[in-house]
């Protein structure tokens, strides 16, 4: 059994130490949180979902030169990423009116928006993740002008992409949300998309019958959240043979 260090758990991922310098292990677990980890359930072959979705993704976004953190799949629960820094903001992009932006202003959920409006958050679970503006980002050096005209370009060509992808397969994507990192190349840096896509991340709606496709379906109990994950996965063509458990690695202190 691998031995490893563990250098970070969340609410939906583990990360190790990886096998070379400037590289980290991401173990994908079957916990599913929602209202910042107040309802909190294990779906058992979430994780195994969610690796091959995310894998499925940054793997597409890479071949049309969307730089991100990926390197490849280790197993079905791990995938081998580059370490980078985070910036400290969750990103979101938004096509359709849903969720909290529906209740701050009062706008139907599913109505389409003029254009894709791109959203900022702190991220700090103890806070609730805010909502915050390019101002607050530049007043508390999160990151600079430069790098938030690089996050904007990233957001919008990772939102052309997806939105193409799920199209094909009969599906709307509403909104999502990314995570990006500098990495360093001596005095160099460069902004990727990080951490994970997947239904975590995304609002998934089937086109035809508005069937939600997403965490929706355990935030608001409307059935059983693998089965949506599951028919995401198969019409991308990205079903695993098996959802069965892995076994995690043991650590050392």
């Amino acid at each position: 059994m691998a031995r490893r260090k563990k250098i970070y758990e969340g609410k939906a991922k583990i990360l190790y130490e990886g096998p070379e310098p400037g590289t980290i292990v991401q173990y994908f677990k079957d916990d599913a949180t929602a209202f910042n980890a107040e309802k909190k359930a294990v779906i058992e072959g979430k994780g195994v979902l969610n690796n091959r979705l995310s894998e499925f993704f940054m793997t597409g976004l890479g071949q049309i030169g969307v730089p991100n953190h990926f390197i490849k799949r280790l197993n079905m629960r791990e995938q081998l990423v580059r370490s980078v820094e985070i910036i400290p903001l969750e990103i979101i992009v938004r096509n359709y009116a849903a969720g909290t932006m529906s209740k701050r202003l009062g706008i139907e959920e599913g109505t389409q928006l003029p254009r894709p409006i791109v959203e900022y958050c702190y991220k700090d679970d103890s806070l609730g993740d805010p909502l915050v503006t390019e101002e607050h980002i530049a007043a508390f050096g999160w990151a600079s002008q430069q790098d938030m005209d690089d996050i904007l370009s990233l957001a919008l060509r990772v939102n052309d992409f997806l939105s193409g992808v799920m199209l094909a397969v009969g599906i709307r994507l509403v909104d999502f949300k990314i995570e990006v990192g500098r990495i360093f190349d001596g005095d160099f840096q460069r902004l990727i998309v990080a951490d994970e896509i997947s239904p975590d991340s995304c609002r998934l709606w089937d086109i035809e019958t508005g069937q939600k496709l997403d965490k929706d379906v355990f935030r608001r109990d409307l059935g059983d959240l693998k089965d949506a994950y599951t028919e995401v996965a198969r019409r991308l063509g990205v079903m695993p043979k098996t959802t069965a458990p892995i076994t995690k690695p043991t650590l050392i202190n």
